[in-house]
Formats: structure tokens, C-alpha cells, sequence
């Protein structure tokens, strides 16, 4: 079931998140009819019908005394529904994607987000994740233009604070001290009916996608053109070797597109022959790393470490026909920076989004140096880098590979399943309503 907004126009909170707020909700014909009360609850999976805000909602939530495994940190709860304030957009979520952040929130660890927020100043002592999202606009703030109800959307997982000192001043939101990761440092994801995002997060969603696809697409396939494409010099070209960890993931069969949308020549790392299939199947060329058992830290056995890591290094030239790669995508951290740093040619980069293995990682001063090496630390994107990726899927350059679809009951299941990398290749969906 899918609804328009075409016969709507207003449907504002002009009150912030009061429990009976204004709403206004179109008849069939256009005309508006002011509505003061709220729909009690919606059954779990059921895509809302136009009308006021219900009182309740379904959400998979996580709460301190739960912190530990996914698969019982993640649990069903019926919760307040969160009404938007002035500047924010409340959407009806058909669809959810699976990234590591939500791991992290279930563990507790390395940041106990709950009391991270509560120390803040937040009244809610649960977290409800999901920093991926497509749904339909339900309702939204009085100061909100940029979209209208029962516009589909997806979620940007990028929030900030405009009145940011830093962005006022004409600083990019992407790197202000304010901005946060939606639905992991900041609340209502979308593991949930409905989840709430300032409206700058809110983009409509691509026509060339499905549902599916458009729950997953826009954290990776962003990360991955910032990786990429944002930090000059080191940019991909025609040409150019990049080396790509975790190719068969989220981030990493987005880059592997974006390569070669651009020229490059990537060369994905995998641990398994099955995922070397979706890798090849994208274009790219392929080193099981089960066949080159590395240690991760080289001071525990410099000799036996640089023999296993030059075996390594040797059939990337052999992948690349004798180049080193110009850029490392690098996302297990404590496990892999050291051979990343090993396997990058003089001047190139190794950029790093994320630590799934571990945050200390051991460097090699003087070779980082003698090389020129750069390391480049890369959090979510900006909105040029945005627009990048929805131009390349715009021109059927780049698309999300869906792994598995799952449901809403199974969000935790399958977190577990992440933790241990026994996860679905590829991006994974969740079906939160239709």
C-alpha cells in the first residue's frame, strides 16, 4: 500500500512533541479537517493510512540491562511514537538496513550511547537504532519545506545541529561537532514504525531503486564516494589500483562499482570462495585472505609477519599487473592497517570509516613516512558526495547488492550474525511494514 500527498496541503506539529498535538489530516477531496486526538496503536508490520500520529508504536529496542549479544540486547517493544519538532520529519518506515553501527548500541561497547545521550540532556532511557531508511512522510515540523506528506523518502544517517556555531560560519555540516550518526548516537532509527530525522536528513527516494534497495544504498554507497572520491589528491582515475577490504559488504561492493565507474581497477578482499562469486560478479578482482593468513600485528612476529605479508602484497601486483594500489579502503582497523600500510604504493592513502576488528592498530612510522603514505580517517559524507552517489545511480552506474531481505522480528538475529561475520553477503534489508 503506498499513499501520495498530492490532495495535501499542511500537515504540520506546530507544538514541538506535546502528546495531543495539531495535526491536520486531507480528506478525499482536499478539504482539510482538523484532528486533536491520536490513533491509539498499529499491529506490528502495518504500514499506517494517512491520519493523525498513533500513540503507540512497534520498535526493536535496546536498553541497558540488555547490553551484550544482538540477539537479546534487540528486543520488541511497544513505545511512545516521537512527534517532530519544528524543524523535523516523522516517517512511516517500509524498509530498514543493517550496518555495524547497531552492534556497537547492542554491546554497549565502545560507547554506552544511552548514557551518552542521557548525560546530554535526553529524557529516554532506550535506544532505538536503524541508521538506514525508506518510507513515506506521516508528518512533519512547521518549519519543514523541504518535503511534504506521503512523500517517499530515505534517511540520511547524518544529523547535526544547524545552529552549529561552526556550521553558521559556513563550515561543511559533515565535519561540524555537532553532526552525529542517526539511529546509533542519536535516537529513533528506523527499527521502528515510524523514525524521526531533522529534515535536511530526508532525500526523496530514488524511482530507479526498490524499497529494498533504497533502505540500504545511502550510508555505504556515501561512505564509499567519500572514500573515494572526496579526499584530493587521492582520488580513484582511470587507471588506478584500489584495494578494497570487506569487498562482498555494504561499503564494499559500493566501492567496487565506484571504481569502476571511474576507471580504477579494484581488487577486493573477502574471506570465503562464496563471496569471491559477488565480488567477480561486480566487476572486481579478487584475493581470499583464508589463502593468506596474515597476523594482524606485526610486532608479535616481525619476521613470520612480513613473510606472510609480502605473499600478500605479491598477488596484489600480480591482480594489478605490478601496481601497488593508489588507495586502500579500510574498514576492520586493528586487524588489517598494518598490511594495508604495507600494500599501499608510495603516496597513495589508506582510508579508514570504521574499526570492526579492533581500534589500536599498529603503524610502521618510518615506512609511513619513507613512502609518504597518507592515513585518512572518513565519517559518513557530505552533501556533494551525496549528490555524487545519487548521480551515479541516477545513470545506472551504481546499485546496492541485496543479500538477503529479512523481517522485522529478525533485526536482532541477524546483528548477532554481523558480530561474528557470518552475516549475508552484500546489503541486508529488513521488511518494518507494507
Amino acid at each position: 500500500m503506498t499513499w501520495r500527498a498530492q490532495n495535501y496541503d499542511c500537515y504540520t506539529i506546530q507544538d514541538g512533541r506535546t502528546l495531543k498535538p495539531i495535526v491536520f489530516l486531507a480528506s478525499g477531496r482536499g478539504n482539510l479537517i482538523r484532528m486533536e486526538s491520536e490513533q491509539k496503536s498499529l499491529e506490528p508490520g502495518v504500514l499506517p493510512d494517512p491520519g493523525p500520529i498513533p500513540e503507540k508504536m512497534y520498535a526493536q529496542v535496546i536498553r541497558r540491562d540488555r547490553y551484550g549479544e544482538p540477539e537479546t540486547a534487540f528486543q520488541i517493544e511497544l513505545v511512545d511514537t516521537p512527534h517532530p519538532g519544528p524543524d523535523e520529519v516523522l516517517v512511516a518506515v517500509k524498509r530498514a538496513g543493517l550496518n555495524y553501527n547497531n552492534v556497537w548500541a547492542a554491546l554497549g561497547y565502545p560507547v554506552d550511547i544511552i548514557s551518552m545521550r542521557m548525560r546530554q540532556g535526553a529524557a529516554e532511557d532506550f535506544h532505538i537504532g536503524g541508521s538506514d531508511a525508506a518510507g513515506i512522510v506521516f508528518a512533519k515540523g512547521a518549519n519543514v519545506k523541504t518535503c511534504e506528506l506521503g512523500d517517499e523518502v530515505v534517511v540520511s544517517p547524518a544529523s547535526w545541529d544547524s545552529a552549529d556555531p561552526y556550521i553558521q560560519n559556513g563550515g561543511d555540516p559533515s565535519m561540524a561537532p555537532s553532526l552525529k550518526a542517526w539511529g546509533y548516537e542519536t535516537n529513533w532509527g528506523s527499527f521502528a514504525q515510524f523514525c524521526l530525522a531533522k529534515a535536511w536528513q530526508v532525500y526523496p527516494r530514488p524511482q530507479a531503486l526498490s524499497w529494498e534497495e533504497s533502505s540500504v544504498y545511502l550510508l555505504c554507497g556515501a561512505t564509499a564516494v567519500r572514500m573515494l572520491l572526496h579526499w584530493t589528491p587521492n582520488v580513484v582515475s582511470e587507471g588506478s589500483p584500489v584495494l578494497i577490504w570487506g569487498g562482498s559488504g555494504g561499503v564494499g561492493s559500493m566501492a567496487i562499482q565506484i571504481v569502476r565507474a571511474y576507471g580504477g581497477i579494484p581488487v577486493a578482499v573477502v574471506n570465503s570462495e562464496d563471496k569471491r562469486y559477488v565480488v567477480e560478479s561486480l566487476g572486481a578482482k579478487c584475493i581470499n585472505r583464508s589463502e593468506f593468513p596474515v597476523p594482524g600485528l606485526p610486532s608479535e612476529n616481525a619476521e613470520h609477519w612480513k613473510d606472510e605479508a609480502q605473499a600478500f602484497r605479491d598477488e596484489v601486483l600480480r591482480l594489478t599487473g605490478g601496481l601497488l594500489p593508489e588507495i586502500v579502503v579500510e574498514h576492520p582497523g586493528q586487524n588489517t592497517i598494518p598490511l594495508s600500510e604495507f600494500c599501499c604504493a608510495a603516496g597513495g592513502m589508506v582510508v579508514i570509516c570504521a574499526g570492526t576488528t579492533g581500534y589500536m592498530a599498529q603503524l610502521n612510522g618510518l615506512e609511513t613516512c619513507r613512502r609518504s603514505v597518507r592515513l585518512q580517517g572518513s565519517h559518513f559524507a557530505g552533501q556533494r558526495d551525496i549528490e555524487t552517489l545519487h548521480a551515479l545511480i541516477s545513470e545506472r552506474k551504481l546499485a546496492p547488492y541485496i543479500g538477503a531481505v529479512h523481517s522485522f522480528e529478525d533485526i536482532g538475529r541477524i546483528h548477532g550474525l554481523m558480530r561474528r561475520n557470518e552475516h549475508p553477503v552484500g546489503n541486508t534489508a529488513f521488511i518494518i511494514a507494507d
